[in-house]
């Protein structure tokens, strides 16, 4: 690939870290609308079908579209989102700054998942400037919302404007780092993810003066006393069907294999091994409970008679709101009967087939642009990702990308959503690459 390309999309991706669409959850951030300017400007011109949509001010999403010749051939849809989560303190660089250096560039959101989202509109403007015609449809959508469970994005979209993004196949973030393994490389492939059980604990109490301690019904010390068994909680190990194929995929040695889909012994070896696979090993094979918001009291000097508390809890494949709420009472115990559960959000596991076209066609093609060659592997993400309300279609979904060796599975793992987040501009230059040869391949023309 020229290096135009590759200043391109380093440039493109530059753009779209400085426009700061900041995604904090409330229905008047993100504005996302500076990055869908940015993007159509860059698209225009280039003989793309190109239309947005804005569901509520600011919250825009574009689709861009190069028209199939044949309507029974498959039509794959490259779907990238412009939001992003806030920053905090901890950065060593301006989080939107997007400087390039040293050949990375830094900035909130390289990693999550701008790059994906700069790369695939590149690619798709080149494949439409060379007169490429397909026999199926190329769609390429930057949607918004992503990171606040996709109401004002791909959630709106699927349910109001499907036509305008449906799609045989779908790939979205974020898989392609490369693991190295006696039997070569392995690619994971986002084939599934975890669902999103949100909820809110409201814990009552009774009011007083805070001069007068003793034996009052405090609910910030009852909060705390939840907190504490939420944070102790163990539910069991499930070795799913998406965690054994990954983990048979990835040629471990035995010593490691084992345990790795052994029950019992997986919740030790997690302690043993590093930060970034210990957590993604343990969040694969559990359901995980994290509370991560308290809000109470009115006055220093006023016992306080109600906290709320947020619990984040991801689910496994199959598991229903009922278990959560089963396994919810289990880690209060006696103290479930004070606690008011309000649930913000209900979303259950997704996954989709490997055996489809285009997991054959992510084979040839990260085969052919990765050096040495290499092998895709199936994996379960343990966040959310907006390839759930295209498998509720039955539409085949997956989340990919191509990055450089220079970026490690380690590394990538604590940059998503953590500090001093950056890509490789060679990451960049093959996610370009993969695209467009990708579409090529499966699209054909």
């Amino acid at each position: 690939m020229p290096d135009t390309t590759t200043g391109e999309v380093t440039e493109l991706l530059q753009q779209l870290i400085r426009n700061g669409c900041v995604n904090d959850g409330t229905p008047e951030s993100g504005f996302e609308s500076r990055s869908t300017d940015v993007l159509r400007t860059y698209l225009e011109g280039g003989g793309l079908d190109i239309e947005t949509f804005e569901p509520t001010p600011g919250r825009a999403s574009l689709v861009a579209r190069i028209e199939g010749s044949d309507a029974s051939a498959p039509s794959v849809l490259l779907m990238g989102h412009t939001d992003v989560v806030p920053a905090t303190e901890g950065w060593t660089r301006d989080p939107f700054g997007g400087e390039l250096v040293d050949g990375e560039v830094w900035g909130r959101g390289a990693v999550d998942m701008l790059n994906l989202t700069a790369s695939m509109a590149v690619a798709t403007k080149r494949l439409a400037s060379t007169g490429w015609r397909p026999q199926g449809t190329l769609i390429y959508l930057a949607v918004a919302d992503e990171e606040a469970l996709g109401s004002h994005g791909a959630g709106w979209l699927t349910e109001h404007e499907l036509d305008a993004v449906k799609a045989d196949y779908v790939i979205t973030e974020s898989g392609g780092i490369p693991m190295p393994t006696a039997e070569g490389t392995r690619l994971p492939v986002i084939v599934g993810e975890k669902g999103t059980y949100w909820c809110r604990l409201v814990v009552h109490g009774t009011p007083g003066h805070a001069s007068q301690p003793l034996r009052t019904d405090n609910a910030l010390v009852t909060a705390a006393e939840i907190v504490r068994r939420i944070a102790e909680y163990r539910p069991e190990t499930m070795i799913h069907d998406v965690w054994r194929r990954f983990v048979e995929g990835m040629a471990f040695p035995e010593e490691l294999k084992q345990p790795l889909l052994d029950a019992d012994a997986l919740p030790a070896l997690v302690q043993d091994l590093p930060l970034g696979l210990a957590r993604q090993a343990h969040a694969c094979t559990h359901t995980t409970f994290a509370p991560t918001v308290l809000h109470g009291g009115t006055k220093t000097n006023v016992i306080p008679d109600r906290v709320e508390l947020e619990v984040d809890i991801r689910t496994l494949p199959g598991q229903t709101g009922t278990d959560i709420r089963l396994m919810l009472d289990e880690a209060l115990g006696d103290l479930a009967d004070r606690v008011d559960v309000h649930v913000l959000t209900d979303d259950e596991s997704t996954a989709s087939p490997i055996d489809t076209p285009l997991w054959d066609a992510l084979n040839r093609v990260s085969d052919a642009l990765t050096p040495g060659g290499a092998t895709c592997i199936p994996f379960l993400t343990v966040g959310a990702t907006d390839a759930r309300f295209f498998r509720r279609l039955g539409i085949p979904s997956y989340g990919y990308g191509l990055f450089s060796r220079h970026l490690t599975y380690e590394d990538y793992a604590v940059m998503f959503h953590g500090d001093d987040e950056r890509v490789d501009v060679e990451s960049l230059q093959l996610s370009t690459e993969l695209w467009q040869a990708l579409s090529r391949d499966v699209l054909g023309g």
